[in-house]
């Protein structure tokens, strides 16, 4: 009698071919697009690498990360041809990392498949690329909305007139385009319909919806502040470096632009009254802040920040200071400590100082920044005459979370271990390298087992950029 072979090769169980069959067949294959983008958007929530290791399980994962990728920021200019080639449904990408952009770059994105999806891309540390380049890119991409060119000084007139093509554009930024002149600018206004954010004045003309106006260090005067006024939405204006605009121009806008939210410039004694909602004010290098500027202030109820970085500012000016979450006023020689204590009594609100370079403010002034400025979190001592004895006593600021200490000369190793010590809630402290072979490891531990970063700063001394450069490069392009 024969005997029947059985369908089962020797050793082989029904569960092994229950798993080679599922293997056989992609489970994934029964989800769809939607459901398999929504997992990549959670995996990049939580870790972006993920979302590599997603590619690299097979082929079909790779396929699908592929095309629900919508961001690039490729390190290297040559890496575009093939992470385009790779990614089809990109909508922003940012070339800010790659500084040799070409126009053989940009035809090279207007050729690709993105083409059609992209929405946003950014060239604002690119160079070597012209109008030509340009032209190609917003005539091939055009549902392009946002464009960032900051920085971009090799560009003129006809750079301008190509992004005017743009039909779709709603964001510009042109910071420091110091070549484009009013003409360039008007072929923007007349060719992009939608913008609603953008960095140039003239604009102001045809985008009544406006909301931020940014126009720094370009060459513009107070010719262009009457077109500033008939910005009804208007919340946010820069005018830093703007040196051919004074507060004689500036006096044009104190019946109008009342929804300004935001404000920087260089000189704005006559604009406090014409904007009551002003949140944040920026007198970065600019000039004299008066005792008078200083008293207008109190008629901002809503100002939370203010930065006065290289200004001449007395101590009797910042007691006029009112109500402020954000103090800001690197390098200014008059600021003593007397003056930092009438911010400490009237800003009782406080929560970031930076006083970096005001050499004429020491101990005295800390005493009572600890006893009234309770709230502060995070501040920055670079450069003052502030010792052991000052430091030590921030320890009573229980919110403080942020500390920046380099180059202060009465500062010793055992003062600066006793202050970190006492400082309890400390996340973030920034150092000079020098004190790191000072300080004990056990100190480190420590401070580390509690959640505190250290970060080291091995830099010398440096002068700081003289903001009148910036007035004389403007000067040698209008010769």
């Amino acid at each position: 009698m024969k005997r029947h072979r059985n369908a089962t090769a020797p050793g082989t169980d029904t569960a092994t071919q229950n798993t080679s069959a599922a293997a056989a067949y992609n489970l994934f294959d029964l989800l769809s697009d939607e459901i398999v983008f929504a997992i990549l958007d959670f995996l990049a929530a939580s870790n972006p690498l993920d979302t590599k290791s997603f590619s690299l399980v097979c082929r079909s994962f790779y396929l699908v990360e592929s095309r629900h990728r919508r961001v690039l920021r490729p390190l290297r200019h040559d890496h575009l041809p093939r992470i385009l080639s790779r990614y089809p449904n990109v909508a922003r990408l940012d070339l800010s990392l790659c500084p040799r952009i070409t126009d053989a770059s940009l035809a090279l994105v207007s050729r690709t498949s993105s083409a059609d999806s992209l929405r946003s891309i950014d060239l604002s540390r690119s160079r070597f690329f012209s109008y030509s380049g340009l032209l190609s890119l917003v005539l091939n991409c055009r549902n392009l909305v946002e464009i960032d060119l900051s920085n971009a000084t090799q560009l003129r007139d006809a750079a301008a007139s190509a992004v005017a093509e743009a039909k779709n554009l709603e964001k510009l930024w042109l910071g420091r385009c110091k070549l484009i002149t009013d003409m360039g600018v008007g072929c923007i206004a007349v060719g992009c319909k939608k913008l609603n954010d953008l960095g140039v004045e003239l604009i102001a003309v045809k985008c009544k919806e406006l909301r931020s106006l940014d126009l720094s260090y370009l060459p513009v005067t107070n010719e262009c502040l009457p077109a500033i006024l008939k910005l009804q939405y208007l919340e946010d204006l820069v005018l830093e470096g703007c040196f051919g605009i004074d507060d004689d121009g500036l006096a044009a806008l104190q019946h109008g632009c009342k929804s300004l939210k935001n404000i920087t410039h260089v000189g704005l004694s006559s604009l406090i009254s014409g904007a009551g909602r002003l949140q944040q004010l920026t007198l970065a290098y600019g000039s004299s802040v008066t005792l008078a500027l200083a008293n207008s202030l109190k008629m901002l109820p809503s100002l939370q920040s203010i930065k006065l970085d290289g200004c001449f500012v007395t101590s009797s000016g910042l007691k006029a200071i009112g109500s402020l979450k954000t103090f800001e006023s690197r390098g200014c020689p008059l600021i003593t400590s007397l003056g930092l204590a009438a911010i400490a009594v009237g800003c009782r609100q406080l929560n970031k100082l930076d006083i970096k370079k005001c050499h004429n403010i020491s101990d005295a002034g800390m005493l009572p920044l600890s006893h009234f400025s309770q709230n502060l979190r995070q501040i920055t001592l670079s450069y003052t005459s502030v010792t052991d004895v000052g430091l030590l006593s921030l320890a009573s600021i229980s919110c403080l979370q942020s500390i920046t200490v380099l180059h202060l000369k009465g500062l010793t190793a055992s003062g600066l271990a006793a202050a970190l010590l006492a400082c309890g809630g400390l996340i973030k402290v920034k150092l000079h390298a020098s004190f790191k072979p000072l300080l004990p490891q056990l100190l480190f531990e420590h401070l580390e087992a509690r959640g505190c970063v250290f970060e080291w700063r091995d830099k010398e001394f440096q002068a700081e950029l003289d903001p009148q450069c910036w007035k004389l490069q403007l000067e040698d392009v209008a010769q």
